[in-house]
């Protein structure tokens, strides 16, 4: 497959791509004390020098309060600076475009958390996905200080030269928290309708816009599945998703990043448009769209070998991209495998790609 259409320029605010594919944000635990060093740098490099059109990089924590468990994640704001400086410097080089991923974990911190011990995890509601009781539920104060976080990390990626900023909303995470009823159960204006449980979301969104700008792109990656449950939904039928991506299309967004396990299978099967999840968030925004979900690689993110065979899914994949329904496509473990996977299939190399195993 040459796939040459994903080779076409993309241009939106502060983003300007050689190319329609990116490289997905994977999580490393290879900054020592929260600090890109030489072998960061060198990572990123290598996957910019490997063709990519953007890169997106691993989870970043934000300052918090408790965002995450971990020493070895990188953080984003404080003393990590120089070291992202670097990280921005030789992508650049190479030809590709970086943002950060800003992160802040929520409830799936845990109750044993390395980093910063000493305070509580924090959460919408203070329950993880079974009701159970973890940490406290973010207060007032707490959602003051959480935008500052964000923004705080927002205006230092613009200052370091980063293209934009990728918010994390998926997977169960802090942002996403709120989106899924199973850990929302709060009764004031963050709680409730779908629209409620967008509003903290967007209110991070519309801070960071009013801080960075109207041009520097703001990234929203979203989820239905979670990491603690591959069924959860947090929307049935279009209509509610529309509901919860509205309040953040009107805040700012300029890119929704739709994570997905298999980006070839309809959303909502009782529809009549067989449109993925990232079809029905460029239908119902009007925004330009990621997808993700499986590409040049054998078996589903954590799960079992797939069937179709690649060659059938990158058909698939084309004929996505022909009906409207992404812009860009991010690849995860075929990168990891073959940071010159990008450039190979431009090449025409196919033969010469290192299989992800």
């Amino acid at each position: 497959m040459s796939l040459d259409e994903f080779f076409a320029e993309f241009d939106t605010g502060s983003l300007r791509l050689r190319n329609r594919f990116a490289m997905a944000p994977m999580t490393r635990r290879k900054s020592p004390g929260g600090v890109p060093n030489a072998e960061n740098v060198e990572y990123y490099r290598a996957h910019a020098a490997g063709g990519v059109g953007l890169i997106v990089t691993e989870g970043t924590l934000v300052r918090g309060p408790a965002a995450g468990p971990l020493t070895e994640v990188p953080r984003f704001y404080g003393d990590s600076a120089e070291g992202w400086r670097a990280v921005v410097e030789a992508v650049h080089a190479e030809g590709s475009a970086i943002v950060p991923q800003l992160w802040h974990l929520g409830v799936e911190r845990g109750e044993q958390p390395e980093f910063e011990p000493e305070s509580p995890t924090v959460s919408p509601s203070g329950v993880d996905y079974t009701g159970r009781r973890v940490g406290r539920a973010l207060e007032s104060g707490d959602l003051d200080t959480l935008v500052g976080s964000y923004v705080e990390s927002a205006v230092l990626a613009r200052e370091l030269g980063f293209d934009g900023i990728e918010l994390h909303g998926a997977h169960g995470y802090l942002l996403d928290e709120f989106f899924w009823a199973a850990t929302n159960h709060r009764g004031d204006d963050y709680g409730g309708t779908l629209r409620r449980r967008a509003a903290f979301p967007a209110r991070v969104v519309a801070a960071i816009r009013a801080a960075v700008g109207p041009e520097f792109t703001i990234i929203y990656r979203y989820s239905q599945w979670k990491g603690v449950d591959y069924t959860a939904r947090i929307a049935e039928t279009p209509g509610e998703l529309e509901e919860l991506l509205t309040p953040l299309v009107d805040a700012g967004v300029n890119i929704f990043h739709t994570s997905l396990r298999r980006h070839w299978l309809p959303e909502f099967t009782e529809h009549a448009q067989d449109l993925s999840l990232a079809g029905w968030t460029k239908k119902i925004t009007g925004l330009p769209v990621i997808t993700v979900g499986s590409v040049g690689v054998d078996s589903v993110f954590r799960g079992d070998r797939i069937d179709e065979t690649q060659a059938q899914r990158l058909r698939v994949l084309e004929q996505q991209f022909e009906r409207g329904e992404f812009d860009i496509v991010a690849l995860g473990r075929a990168l990891l495998a073959d940071p010159e996977w990008v450039n190979k299939v431009q090449a025409g190399r196919l033969s010469e790609i290192t299989p992800f195993r």
